[in-house]
């Protein structure tokens, strides 16, 4: 039998010798069996196991097979539950159908219909349990998008990244230049993870060097002046959780050997002890420097930056994907007019043009700042870069950007098929492929 088809199943059976025969068939059949003689040590091994079948004789000693059905549907509502049942019990087995059981089988069963209804029922359980996981990650996509906005070829493989990592254990280093959101990565990824812990901020340049070590992995009393009772640092606290790093390229040198020691060992040495505390956490570090050229000046130990870079995400900056920017300006124009109780007027569409033609140095933030004037009535962009009269390459660059909105907005709702596009958009195949290569497209939407 193939593995993807091979079955883990929960065997619950109190004739010996009908278990061991059972257990045989399955086993040679290339399923994995767990068997047990009565419901309470199987349901307790359940609760900590995973299984893909339940296959359970309807008369058992102590607690009987509905009582086994009805805690394994408290458990996972999804988990198959087959009934072995006697002629006599058939009605009972019809009535355990009807409150969620997969099926029966009749005693005394052949080994093909045994291993048909084991198939059958493993096939059924992995089903539901891949919609249920389609379902929860369609619903954590629509949540993660509300929190990073934004409709761009970039932010869309962004967000689908962030949703593959967060619920591993790996350690992630996210790049990107000021307002970009690195902060609000390293909270997506702990808020879409499985870890309960809290999230931890630390802002690495903020630190005072002198206090720096006493912050990050506390201290016991008599460790230095003035140390008179023992503190549990920044990385104990983020235990079960999340240690964000932000400008993690400002921690000093023999700090960053500490902080290595602690990736690598998952342990914590408060300062003035020598007892190595276990330390169960998730490292997200953040730079808007370029951390390899750091290493190559000998500012950054180069074993931390291999140790952090097992997974990286780069924040594109804003100028890179000018075509979200109408949508995340009117995101944080109804944030701002619920703040300030204020009223929300049309954005007039000289505003529009310079929104795109702005080079937004200051990315996301800066958006955020000008969508909150805007609301307040104040010049959104009076004395910065875009603003004044749109000039000639502030338009050109404007309409570029409309294009190449309008290009993958049609790229998506065709599907990526290039005759319905070029068909949609009245282009030729040859002017669609030049146009997508000069916007970063592809036809896959």
């Amino acid at each position: 039998m193939e593995d993807s088809q091979a079955a883990r199943v929960l065997l619950i059976e109190d004739d010996a010798q009908f278990r061991a025969g059972v257990s045989a068939a399955l086993s040679l059949a290339g399923h994995t069996v767990q068997g047990f003689d009565s419901a309470e040590p199987a349901l307790a091994w359940l609760a900590d196991a995973e299984c893909d079948v339940v296959l359970t004789d309807l008369r058992l000693p102590g607690r009987d097979g509905m009582a086994v059905l009805a805690e394994c549907s408290r458990l996972d509502a999804d988990l198959p539950v087959a009934m072995m049942t006697g002629h006599g019990d058939v009605p009972t087995a019809v009535g355990a159908i009807r409150q969620g059981a997969f099926d029966f089988i009749e005693k005394p069963f052949d080994r093909e219909r045994l291993l048909s209804l084991v198939t059958r029922a493993t096939r059924l359980g992995r089903l539901a349990r891949e919609n249920r996981g389609l379902r929860s990650r369609l619903a954590a996509g629509a949540a993660l998008s509300a929190v990073l906005c934004g409709d761009s070829a970039g932010m869309r493989e962004l967000r689908a990244t962030i949703l593959r990592l967060a619920p591993t254990p790996v350690d992630v280093l996210v790049t990107g230049e000021t307002g970009t959101g690195k902060e609000l990565v390293a909270r997506a990824l702990h808020d879409f993870g499985e870890r309960r812990g809290p999230f931890v901020p630390v802002n690495c340049a903020a630190l005072p060097e002198t206090l720096i070590e006493s912050e990050m992995f506390g201290h016991e009393p008599g460790a230095f002046t003035g140390a008179t009772r023992p503190r549990v640092g920044r990385i104990e606290h983020a235990a079960g959780g999340t240690l964000f790093l932000d400008e993690i390229e400002a921690m000093p040198p023999p700090l960053q050997a500490k902080l290595l020691r602690v990736l690598q060992e998952r342990e914590v040495q408060r300062l003035g002890s020598n007892q190595l505390r276990p330390v169960d956490l998730r490292v997200v570090a953040a730079s808007n420097l370029a951390l390899p050229a750091l290493v190559a000046d000998g500012r950054f130990r180069v074993d931390l930056f291999y140790r952090l870079d097992v997974a990286a995400l780069r924040l594109p900056p804003l100028r890179e994907r000018r075509a979200d920017v109408p949508l995340l300006f009117e995101h944080f124009r109804q944030g701002a007019a619920l703040r300030f109780e204020r009223p929300l007027s049309p954005v007039p569409a000289e505003l529009a043009e310079r929104l795109l033609a702005h080079t937004w140095p200051g990315n996301v933030r800066e958006l955020k700042s000008a969508a909150e004037r805007q609301v307040l009535g104040l010049p959104a962009l009076a004395g910065r870069d875009g603003g004044g009269e749109p000039t000639t390459s502030s338009l050109q660059a404007t309409l570029a950007t409309l294009e190449g909105l309008l290009i993958e907005q049609t790229l998506r709702r065709c599907g990526g098929q290039a005759d319905a596009v070029c068909r949609e958009l009245a282009l030729s195949p040859a002017t669609l492929y030049r146009k997508l290569r000069q916007h970063g497209l592809s036809l896959k939407p």
